[in-house]
């Protein structure tokens, strides 16, 4: 598919460049979007790929979507809406950018795109670009979800600095890495505020739990988390602290997305109890984990959580205590409870909805 002539000139000469020339949310290339993964009724859909500061230490491609609204940008330029996704899975072909718009939080962005913001989605680092994806690994996720925005304003200078961050599941939990880093990562941008629905937190907590549940239920999302872990830390030697079983099903987390890793013949098969050889000592896995974890961080700026009360995914007894960890810190923060929601519905009912479209409208 053609490249923009004028971007893929600035991607020749950046990487003609010295590489100390190059910055976080450099924007590489860009092209049009695949339908499946456009928003329907914006002036323009693209996919780019811009820089971002990967856990290794050095600036990654990262893909993701662009949607510009119709119309004039009022003055200072279309505020931007910068939407953090929930896990479909590590595996390239998972990426949403590729696989097109399947969350139930699509017509709400089509709502928001309509408000006159511009709607811009990462995939995250390594999903769809070279690399593994370091799932929950809070500084990678944030540092995508603000980079798309500077690459956003490359890209099209009607888009202004006014910025409201959005995020489901996963996505809430680099919702809130992203408001904790905004003020020195990007510190350009004008952070409005930000919305977590049911976002996950308390990971290293469960995870003590989860490797020794008897049962294969959460065991899909445990090799989400220790991939992405080992992706983080290598040095913890993850692989080989696996028993035989989960050994085996190791190339499965890259290959495949959440509905093949929750097949009997996958990790679907496995329960947590097989998971991890007896003798391997979990600290330092936790360590990692709680460190990534989102009641770790300070956001003074505005944040509204919602969550559903028969939720069992992101279980609300987590984002009570996430929402008294984030008071403490100094958030300015706002957390609505709907009792009769779950992890999905709490993005598309009308209530909590109207309430996150509230926020988005006023802190623009």
């Amino acid at each position: 598919m053609r490249h923009v002539p004028l971007l893929a000139l600035i991607a020749v000469l950046a990487a003609a460049a010295p590489a100390s020339a190059a910055n976080h949310g450099d924007l590489l290339s860009v092209k049009k979007s695949k339908p499946v993964a456009s928003l329907k009724g914006a002036a323009k859909n693209v996919t780019v790929r811009y820089l971002t500061k990967g856990v290794g230490g050095t600036l990654v491609p990262v893909s993701g979507t662009i949607s510009i609204p119709k119309g004039s940008a009022p003055k200072g330029g279309w505020p931007v809406y910068t939407w953090a996704h929930s896990a479909y899975g590590i595996a390239d072909r998972c990426a949403p950018s590729v696989r097109g718009n399947l969350e139930l939080v699509t017509p709400m962005l089509l709502r928001v795109l309509k408000d006159g913001f511009a709607v811009v989605r990462t995939d995250y680092e390594g999903l769809g670009t070279p690399g593994v994806h370091p799932f929950f690994i809070g500084t990678s996720e944030g540092r995508s979800v603000l980079d798309i925005v500077r690459a956003a304003r490359q890209m099209d200078k009607a888009v202004g600095r006014h910025v409201v961050i959005g995020g489901h599941s996963q996505g809430g939990h680099a919702a809130l890495w992203a408001a904790s880093l905004a003020p020195t990562w990007t510190p350009e941008l004008k952070l409005g505020g930000t919305v977590a629905f049911a976002p996950a937190s308390h990971v290293g907590e469960q995870m003590a739990f989860l490797r020794t549940f008897d049962s294969p239920a959460f065991s899909p999302l445990v090799a989400l988390i220790i991939r992405g872990a080992d992706a983080a830390a290598p040095s913890l030697g993850i692989e080989s602290s696996l028993t035989d079983k989960a050994r085996a099903l190791w190339p499965d987390i890259d290959a495949t997305c959440n509905r093949g890793l929750s097949e009997n013949t996958s990790w679907g098969g496995l329960s947590g109890t097989e998971i991890f050889q007896p003798e391997v000592d979990p600290a330092p896995l936790l360590d990692l984990l709680n460190a990534n974890d989102p009641e770790s961080v300070t956001i003074r700026s505005r944040v509204l959580l919602l969550q559903g009360g028969a939720d069992r995914s992101a279980f609300p007894a987590f984002t009570d205590a996430l929402a008294k960890d984030l008071l403490g810190r100094g958030a300015k923060l706002t957390y609505s409870k709907y009792p009769s929601l779950d992890h999905g519905t709490v993005t598309t009912d009308a209530k909590s909805v109207g309430d996150a479209l509230a926020f988005i409208r006023k802190h623009r």
